[in-house]
């Protein structure tokens, strides 16, 4: 066992592609964990291949190196806002963070927000001013900005006097002066470790308590929990008492215990370097692997004590804003590219999602073809039907919507969001227009002098739905957009977000050059000549706002009159094919995205053109919400 006064355990935390993962590679070199000849993979805490793909980091994880007799536990935490929970909930583990800035960029939204709730805690954050050798780095500015958000956010005299590195993650150096110090080499990283976090303050003889704050999952073991051992040891085998509490109503009155039971510490596992070792035993200081009950929660405290004013304070686990309809696919298509997989299946692979996604809920209302599935935004539950679509599931999603609350004098509040864009300074006007539109209030525009300018915006959440795709080409893909969740705040009206409709196929087959070469002249085509498709099946973008409906499987007909060489000229502009994210951002509330191994479609909810007709002379005027279209979702046809 090491000594507790040689333990550190530090989490990295920064806004997405600032460097924190790739930061981490440079550690491992720097510490030796592998050998010389070993071949190192980038990113190597992206053991995901949804994370290598993407170049983020979508779970938190957990590595352990050592320098110098010291043990130091690292937590390399999500930059997206989408999976801003496991910065929480991974904060309480740690004594202290690393703070990613980068040198050009400086603090962005994602930065403000893990850097409040660390200084919410009571750490005291290092600050790693990264990516210095860019050419469009500026680490005076950097750093001063990123003072300013510590004064910002009521940063104590303790926490705002923080030390500062300079450096790069990617080259593997930083230094505490850039004018006067080599650059190269890790050890003063490791040294302000060492000196400024520091050690677990924790009772090495008292009994054995531990919070969980991460989960895992085994096929073969069961439910896993991750957590600090904040006092005592524990041996495999040993008896524990797991105590379940939850905050009082309303929240803020305390907490108070819901359930109780006796344990059994069946594995005990420790992490040494990326590898979890077994151990026979867990003491106080160390970040722990643990499994052996049945059932492991969020916040649940582990200990030997049986007293219940023993169990810590219930973590808080944060609430989804974006929900959707997932619901079995019954297109003519069905189980042709995977898996077709009925309403039981498809409840059964999100229940095992939520052992381990804590920020997802599953919602099922009753009906016979779906259920209701929430998260904390686009991408949060794009990732989840990405991974479900890999291991060869099919099955339909509608548009995401967000979730709103309602106060007891019936005014209607929506989560809102804030909005940070750098955009070359000639596009600002085109970004504004469009964010106007979608109920977005300008803030701040300001100038660094690079032709670049960042303006913040705060818009509701079902304002950027769709919108990402449309800033990309708005500035010809040189913008940077990002946004968190700042709260809910209340409803910002009505807003139209495509003013295009959709060009809907009335027949079943391959799809014709002839058919297309009609179509492209006044709508955006998404799919290819020779292309299966099937009634209900959107195959393009109206340029006008309705939909309507087309043949694109219509052939020539051929005839002893037609020249033989006619058709060479025949031009198809190049089809818009659409990704995950972008087919779930454009697709409107009668409308579903079908997805399988192989490919991505959008299709009606009804696939029966009549029967359309008569669903929306049925309903009384237009209604908000996924639900109003989709139910009941039994009428959904194949033909």
């Amino acid at each position: 066992m090491t000594d507790v006064k040689h333990i550190r355990n530090v989490a990295i935390i920064a806004h997405i592609d600032h460097g924190k993962t790739t930061l981490i590679d440079s550690v491992f070199r720097a510490t030796r964990t592998f050998r010389d000849n070993q071949q190192m993979a980038e990113r190597l805490m992206d053991n995901n291949d949804l994370e290598r793909e993407r170049g983020i980091t979508i779970r938190a994880k957990h590595c352990t190196v050592s320098w110098n007799e010291y043990l130091i536990n690292i937590i390399d935490t999500p930059g997206h806002a989408d999976f801003s929970g496991e910065v929480e909930r991974v904060l309480s583990m740690v004594d202290s963070v690393l703070l990613l800035v980068d040198a050009n960029e400086g603090p962005m939204p994602q930065t403000r927000y893990v850097l409040m709730r660390a200084l919410r805690l009571g750490l005291c954050p290092i600050v790693i001013i990264n990516k210095v050798d860019r050419p469009q780095a500026r680490p005076d500015y950097a750093l001063n900005k990123t003072f300013d958000l510590f004064i910002d956010l009521g940063a104590s005299d303790k926490q705002a006097h923080f030390p500062v590195l300079f450096g790069s993650g990617l080259d593997g150096w930083f230094v505490r002066d850039l004018d006067k110090e080599p650059h190269e080499g890790m050890d003063a990283l490791f040294e302000t470790l060492i000196e400024k976090v520091p050690p677990p303050k924790v009772d090495q003889d008292g009994p054995f308590v531990m919070q969980v704050s991460t989960l895992a999952w085994s096929d073969y073991i069961g439910q896993i929990g991750c957590g600090r051992v904040l006092s005592g040891s524990l041996k495999e085998g040993d008896e524990f008492t797991r105590f379940v509490m939850r905050w009082k109503e309303p929240q803020g009155d305390g907490f108070e215990l819901v359930k109780s039971s006796k344990e059994r510490g069946v594995h005990l596992w420790v992490t040494r370097g990326l590898k979890r070792t077994e151990v026979d035993q867990i003491s106080a200081g160390d970040i722990v692997w643990l499994a052996g009950p049945s059932e492991i929660g969020i916040g649940d405290t582990f200990s030997t004590s049986e007293d219940p004013t023993s169990a810590l304070k219930p973590l808080d686990i944060e609430e989804p804003t974006v929900s959707m309809f997932f619901l079995i696919n019954t297109g003519p298509f069905s189980g042709g590219e995977g898996t077709a997989i009925t309403l039981r299946q498809l409840k059964e692979r999100l229940v095992r999602e939520l052992r381990v996604n804590v920020a997802l809920r599953m919602e099922d209302q009753g009906q016979s073809d779906g259920v209701k599935v929430s998260g904390r935004g686009e991408l949060h539950l794009a990732i989840l039907i990405e991974e479900m679509r890999r291991e060869g599931l099919e099955f339909c999603v509608s548009r995401p919507e967000v979730i709103t609350h309602q106060d007891s004098d019936g005014n209607l509040f929506e989560p809102i969001e804030q909005l940070i864009m750098d955009v070359p300074e000639e596009y600002q006007g085109v970004i504004i227009e469009k964010l106007a539109k979608r109920k977005g209030e300008l803030k701040t525009i300001e100038n660094a002098g690079t032709n670049v300018i960042r303006i913040e915006f705060e818009i509701p959440t079902r304002g950027l739905i769709g919108y990402r795709s449309e800033f990309l080409t708005d500035t010809r893909g040189l913008g940077i957009m990002s946004s968190r969740f700042v709260g809910y705040g209340s409803w910002r009206g009505e807003i139209n977000l495509r003013n295009r409709g959709s060009v809907i196929s009335m027949d079943t087959g391959q799809t014709t050059a002839y058919a297309i070469e009609g179509l492209q002249e006044r709508t955006v085509i998404f799919i290819d000549p020779g292309e299966k498709v099937y009634t209900g099946q959107i195959v393009g973008e109206n340029s006008r706002p309705h939909d309507f409906t087309c043949n694109p499987t219509k052939r020539k007909n051929l005839t002893n009159h037609r020249s033989s060489t006619k058709d060479i000229a025949v031009t198809l502009d190049v089809p818009r094919k659409m990704s995950l994210e972008q087919a779930i951002e454009w697709i409107g509330p009668d409308e579903l995205v079908e997805v399988t191994p192989k490919s991505i479609r959008m299709r009606k909810a009804i696939l029966n053109s009549d029967e359309r007709r008569r669903s929306q002379k049925t309903q009384n005027g237009p209604k908000q919400g996924v639900g109003a279209i989709l139910l009941p979702l039994t009428i959904f046809k194949t033909s």
